[in-house]
């Protein structure tokens, strides 16, 4: 393992450097902004009213107040983590057979082992590093916002169900990564992450949300009214999904032939 941080570096780079993942960045900034909209749709009623959609789709959010503010943004990370994080999952692994590099990972004096660990850590800390620059941006909109309700406690509460529904989430990712190892490209992962984040909402609102792993985030965070806390049955259903995931793309790389 001693070529594990060397292998990481390289991954991270890869990261820095790619365009895709910066236009992943930018479609994720849309988070503080679709929530700040609604935030000021209302606290300014009058601006709702001259603008029917939006005024009606500010709703979901309940009130203009941090509390609703901070879970408003769990909810949409809950949500549109599915995608945004699958989506940097899908690249890292997917683009060493889009590109043709998978032969010269391959043909590198170490471990597959480490080539894997890399890209998962790696896929780990673009996610956490993606979440914190959107959090960090959506409080600079409330405060811009002027949103009343404002405590040391509202905010560590809100910070602590972030947290959790952004590590549900990422870790919830790795199946997708079997699929991009699994369908040596881009388009299995990707179709797989729309068809996750499909049938999370459905089977939420059929009311079997609580069973489902990729729902489990989206409920904890209260994207459903009656709202849920974890116990050791919802982690240990993300547990196995996310074990399952993890041990099925190292078995691919390790043992599958690969072209």
């Amino acid at each position: 393992m001693r070529y594990f941080f060397p292998v990481l570096q390289v991954e991270l780079f890869k990261i820095r450097k790619s365009k895709v993942i910066w236009i992943t960045v930018a479609a994720f900034t849309l988070v503080p902004f679709i929530a700040g909209f609604f935030m000021f749709a209302l606290k300014y009623p009058e601006f709702a009213e001259s603008s029917g959609l939006l005024g009606a789709k500010s709703q979901i959010a309940g009130e203009a107040s941090w509390p609703a503010y901070l879970n408003l943004f769990a909810q949409m990370i809950a949500v549109g983590g599915i995608l945004i994080f699958g989506f940097v999952t899908s690249w890292l692994f997917g683009r060493e057979y889009t590109d043709g590099t998978v032969k010269d990972l391959l043909a590198l004096p170490y471990s597959r082992l480490v080539i894997v660990l890399a890209k998962f850590i790696a896929m780990c800390i673009t996610s956490l590093l993606m979440t914190l620059y959107i959090v960090l941006l959506g409080l600079v909109f409330g405060w811009l916002i002027n949103l009343p309700q404002w405590s040391h406690i509202v905010f560590t509460d809100g910070m602590r169900v972030l947290l959790v529904v952004t590590i549900l989430t990422i870790v919830l990712s790795t199946p997708i990564a079997f699929f991009a190892s699994f369908g040596r490209g881009f388009l299995s992962p990707l179709g797989f992450t729309i068809l996750l984040l499909v049938l999370s909402q459905i089977i939420a609102i059929a009311g079997f949300g609580e069973y489902f792993p990729w729902s489990i985030p989206a409920i904890y965070s209260g994207v459903v009214e009656a709202g849920m806390s974890l116990d050791w049955i919802h982690l240990s259903i993300i547990l196995i999904t996310s074990s399952i995931g993890l041990f099925s793309t190292l078995y691919w790389w390790l043992f599958a032939d690969q072209h």
